[in-house]
């Protein structure tokens, strides 16, 4: 550690172990592991497991043992007060976990007095985070950064009038209000000084990029010698029709496996913790492509890690909705080294990270022509060792004790006296 710790920032996540909803609480985790080396010490405060929709059990050394976690009552109002599976509408203002926010707000005002805290971080996308946050921040006049995941434009749920109306309203409060607002990708960031350019002129608003724990790949597997066996190719995390939708692969695997030109003992594709098992078991059954693609459940990170690491290659999906977006998987992919084939959208910032990298093959995600033209080639030059992985000095840029030194680098900018609201 290179100094005391004599500072503590209060960090509001509703995504933290042991949700299991979403890759997002790595994030969270990575700062609060490696903020203490730049004397920041944090104090979490989140949801208590009642409000996951799904939840995995928190592996001994997940969370670092000098992180105070405090868990406030929420609910889920989908789970807890819908009838037949349906809810009013103005429940879900600005999301369905607002429930949080007044026993959030409480305990954040004992933990703040108790930890003698000197500024507030908060993570979207539960814009109740960013609520519970403002609350604070007003009634305590401490500093706050408001960390924007994704863009609130392609996060927030479009079926409920309620909902997205109110988290709009809370976007532009935030933006109003928070001291720094951090973004993850150049195209967000790039946005927000469009659409928010008092914010920009001001210097309130920064990128913090995603990445990865070096500490997460310590001890993982080598892939096997392919010889005999079909390729293992592995996707992990969620997929959906809007954005993130395999169907056009599936029908490019389907043509390639009708014509002869790829057998069963070429490749093998694992889709873990797709989040739309039933559905894409239909998909996977009509096209006939059963023996070629398996459907996975979630299992832990460190899991996730060692099948990705005993891969021969690693399948990323993300289309044009998503172009101001990186997905979590991405910098993983990227520090494991193995082969990737992208199908994404060329001109979105997933694409740009991937060309500055290297080890990528990159193919439009709805292009069913192209994708049927490079697999099989793909699969060609990774049975004879012809991709390189990503560059290390690339990758190394992305390891979050990099982003921890720069969220510290703010937090003491912040704290220096500087006004808490903008307006």
């Amino acid at each position: 550690m290179s100094r005391l710790m004599d500072k503590s920032v209060l960090m509001i996540a509703f995504h933290f172990p042991p949700a299991a909803m979403s890759s997002g609480h790595l994030r969270t985790l990575g700062f609060a592991r490696h903020l203490p080396t730049s004397g920041w010490k944090p104090i979490v405060l989140s949801a208590r497991a009642l409000a996951y929709p799904r939840s995995m059990p928190v592996a001994d050394g997940l969370i670092p043992k000098d992180c105070q976690v405090e868990r406030a009552f929420a609910l889920d109002v989908s789970r807890h007060l819908a009838i037949a599976g349906k809810y009013p509408g103005f429940l879900a203002q600005p999301d369905r976990w607002a429930s949080w926010w007044p026993a959030a707000v409480a305990s954040g005002l004992r933990l703040i007095r108790r930890h003698h805290v000197k500024a507030i971080w908060s993570t979207y996308p539960i814009m109740t985070a960013h609520c519970v946050a403002h609350t604070l921040s007003r009634l305590t006049r401490l500093p706050w950064i408001a960390d924007f995941r994704d863009p609130v434009s392609t996060s927030v749920e479009p079926g409920n009038p309620y909902s997205f109306a109110s988290q709009h309203r809370w976007e532009r409060r935030v933006l109003s209000n928070a001291a720094r607002i951090v973004l993850t990708t150049p195209g967000a960031l790039q946005s927000y000084v469009t659409s928010y350019p008092e914010a920009h002129t001001r210097n309130r608003l920064a990128l913090i990029d995603n990445g990865y724990d070096e500490e997460a790949f310590v001890g993982l597997p080598e892939p096997a010698r392919s010889v005999g066996r079909p390729l293992v190719f592995v996707h992990s995390g969620m997929l959906y029709p809007d954005g993130r939708n395999p169907v056009p692969f599936f029908e490019a695997l389907s043509r390639l496996v009708g014509s002869g030109a790829l057998q069963p003992e070429d490749v093998r594709v694992v889709l873990r913790a797709s989040g739309s098992e039933p559905t894409y078991a239909r998909d996977i059954e009509r096209l006939g492509i059963g023996r070629f693609v398996t459907l996975e459940p979630p299992v832990s990170n460190r899991m996730a890690l060692e099948e990705q690491a005993s891969a021969d290659a690693l399948l990323l999906f993300q289309g044009p909705r998503f172009n101001r977006q990186i997905p979590a998987k991405v910098y993983e992919y990227l520090r494991i080294g193995r082969p990737i084939l992208a199908l994404i959208d060329n001109g979105g910032d997933t694409a740009e990270v991937l060309r500055r990298a290297g080890g990528a093959r990159i193919v439009s995600m709805d292009d069913v022509d192209a994708i049927a033209a490079q697999l099989p080639e793909f699969i060609r030059d990774v049975r004879d060792g012809r991709i390189q992985g990503a560059r290390a000095e690339v990758v190394a840029h992305y390891a979050r004790s990099e982003g921890a030194a720069t969220l510290a680098g703010m937090l003491d900018k912040i704290t220096l006296g500087q006004r808490v609201h903008p307006e």
